[in-house]
């Protein structure tokens, strides 16, 4: 038998210390590192990452990385579960192929990622413990309203994009696809569900999916694909959800800029519904096939005030079709042209072959000119990009938020 071993006051007090230590100390997480060999799978395979694209150099990176590690420390109890919620982070000068293939611009940038598809709104809210943690909880929420009496319909918020799911089962696979992509879509659209016998007067044909535009009376539309095909669902209900023609704001604009696309903008009076309408028929009938070269936007002419005088144009000008490419600011002839077929069309290839560059600095291309009349080289230069200065610098705060940025040129 083993003789007992006593141990000394000040020993005892000393292990039940590291047993009191051991007990009580909150588990730590680790950050996951992203690189080229493990992001696809590990980004698949969560249901919502939050991704840090940093640079060691830039001091905003280093004062984000201890709050980003406390943030998921707090998320990690509540959501326990390894691909729940995944905090990782990417060294963007160790891995800029992964910076280029997302688009990042400033560091540091967080972006939100569901099942390996990048949300278009990176986080800009506050960069604290409690900002990053409530920000997960609520990309946690459920995103879909249920409905417990279809005349709750009669009530919904007619200025928003509604879109309402009829089901028959919760628990069915029609179902999880709507799901999945009211979790990708709802910053754009209002998701709403109905099942079983409240649904029924609804599901006439089976279960459906049916889009109410902004308005009393806009009619609806319903979808008439595979409700168990993602991509079909998706690209019906995300055509619906974010219109061809966005607003431009301050709150939006850097976001804008940083699609990395350049702007067709009509400047209009607020009040002025008739040309915004005008302007998004003609978009929609001219340049459907443009959408992945162009933002096409539209801003408001009291607002935007300081653009419009880089174009020589005041308020009183308003409705006004102009280009900002980033470099340069082109204006479009009178908006009433827009209604001439191609024309809007042909003011767009001509920035995307580069005869407006040509024309504001050397005059009219020779196919442009009168047989046998003279070319003159006529030196012109054209406005400077106004919307450029919405981008990301380290020179300015941000957002609303206060917080700032490096640029990846920038050496710190």
């Amino acid at each position: 038998m083993n003789p007992a071993v006593f141990l000394s006051l000040p020993d005892l007090r000393c292990s039940l210390l590291l047993l009191v230590t051991w007990v009580f100390t909150p588990v730590t997480t680790e950050i996951t590192s992203l690189d080229t060999e493990n992001i696809d799978d590990i980004l698949n395979n969560a249901d919502v990452a939050l991704v840090n694209f940093y640079a060691d150099w830039c001091r905003f990176s280093q004062m984000l990385h201890p709050i980003f590690e406390e943030a998921s420390n707090v998320i990690k109890e509540e959501y326990p579960n390894e691909n729940q919620v995944v905090f990782a982070r990417v060294d963007c000068d160790q891995h800029s192929d992964i910076a280029q293939r997302y688009r990042i611009s400033k560091y540091p940038t967080l972006k939100l990622f569901r099942n390996g598809m990048m949300m278009k709104r990176e986080y800009r809210g506050q960069r604290s413990v409690k900002a990053l943690a409530d920000y997960i909880r609520q990309q946690k929420s459920d995103p879909v309203q249920e409905l417990h009496d279809l005349t709750e319909i009669t009530t919904l918020d007619r200025s928003k994009r509604n879109i309402i799911g009829y089901f028959e089962q919760k628990d069915s696979e029609n179902y999880r696809v709507f799901e999945r992509v009211a979790n990708i879509l709802h910053d754009d659209c209002a998701f709403l569900s109905a099942f079983g016998a409240v649904s029924k007067p609804e599901r006439y044909s089976g279960d459906n999916i049916i889009y109410k535009p902004p308005g009393q009376s806009a009619p609806d539309m319903v979808y008439l694909g595979s409700m168990t095909n993602f991509d079909g669902t998706y690209n019906w209900i995300q055509d619906k959800c974010v219109p061809l023609v966005r607003e431009i704001t301050f709150e939006n604009g850097e976001e804008l800029t940083e699609e990395g696309l350049p702007f067709l903008i009509l400047f209009h009076m607020k009040e002025d519904t008739e040309s915004l309408e005008i302007f998004q028929n003609e978009v929609a009938r001219q340049l459907i096939s443009e959408k992945g070269t162009i933002n096409f936007l539209h801003a408001d002419c009291d607002k935007f005030r300081h653009p419009l005088l880089h174009i020589q144009k005041t308020p009183a000008d308003c409705p006004v079709i102009a280009i900002d490419s980033f470099r340069h600011m082109y204006v479009f002839g009178d908006f009433r042209d827009v209604l001439i077929p191609g024309k809007l069309k042909q003011f767009v290839f001509d920035l995307h072959s580069g005869k407006l560059h040509r024309e504001f600095h050397h005059g009219p291309d020779p196919t442009d000119v009168a047989p046998g009349q003279q070319v003159q080289d006529v030196a012109s230069s054209p406005p400077e990009s106004s919307f450029q200065k919405l981008a990301p610098s380290e020179y300015r705060i941000t957002s609303k938020n206060g917080y700032k940025c490096c640029l990846p040129d920038v050496n710190n």
